[in-house]
């Protein structure tokens, strides 16, 4: 499903070149759920923005489902990460002023879905997480770890191929971040749903498939956590 090679991500700064990411090569197959793990600055979240598409590499390509997504213009980009891409960031990234329900179908109606299938989508999705009696509440009302299910809901809503999630855990507590990491194995295991997840914390590799760990910008291992 993603097939990356030779992928690097250097930095200017100044008269120093910093290479954030140095010629990583892995392929991830459909429905797994892998973990990114590493210590601060080895590259992890540099290496989720590239496969999301959030940033642009300095070298390498990246393919998803055969797509040669390095080719891809700005607008292309965009429009892939709308119709095939989900995301969760440890900040929730949630509209403060819309409802729970609000939330989660925002981006159904930004890709031109019709009223009564992103409605009823929402519907199913908050009842899987088990927040359909909060969908009229908005953030404020909700716990750090409710907001996070709120955001995984919003971006598991539209069907992505790739759901990819960084450090989605790093502002809850640990009983919310057990709630957070089983629903991403339910959903993978049920789903079939394939997730690329940011770790920094040894208990979740239990969760995981396989573990990619990187230092300095490269692979270190590759496997079975």
């Amino acid at each position: 499903m993603i097939e990356v090679f030779n992928l690097s991500r250097f930095y200017q700064m100044g008269h120093v070149t910093v290479r954030a990411l140095n010629g990583v090569t892995f392929t991830i197959k459909k429905g797994q759920f892998i973990g990114i793990t590493g210590a601060s600055g080895s590259g992890k979240s540099t290496l989720l923005h590239l496969l999301g598409l959030l940033d642009r590499q300095t070298e390498g390509t990246i393919k998803i489902g055969g797509v040669d997504v390095s080719t891809l213009s700005d607008h292309e980009r965009t429009l892939y990460r709308l119709k095939k891409l989900g995301y969760v960031f440890q900040d929730y990234a949630l509209v403060p002023e819309l409802t729970v329900e609000e939330n989660v179908f925002l981006t159904s109606i930004v890709r031109g879905m019709k009223q009564t299938e992103y409605m009823q989508r929402t519907d199913e999705i908050l009842k899987r997480i088990g927040l359909f009696d909060r969908k009229t509440h908005k953030q404020s009302e909700l716990s750090g770890g409710q907001q996070q299910r709120v955001s995984i809901a919003r971006a598991i809503v539209n069907g992505p191929e790739i759901l990819y999630a960084d450090e989605p855990c790093a502002n809850l507590d640990s009983e919310s971040s057990k709630t957070v990491l089983d629903l991403f194995k339910q959903i993978n295991q049920e789903m079939g749903q394939t997730i690329v997840m940011v770790s920094h914390e040894d208990w979740h590799l239990q969760y995981f498939d396989r573990v990619i760990t990187l230092r300095d910008g490269g692979i270190i291992r590759d496997g079975i956590p």
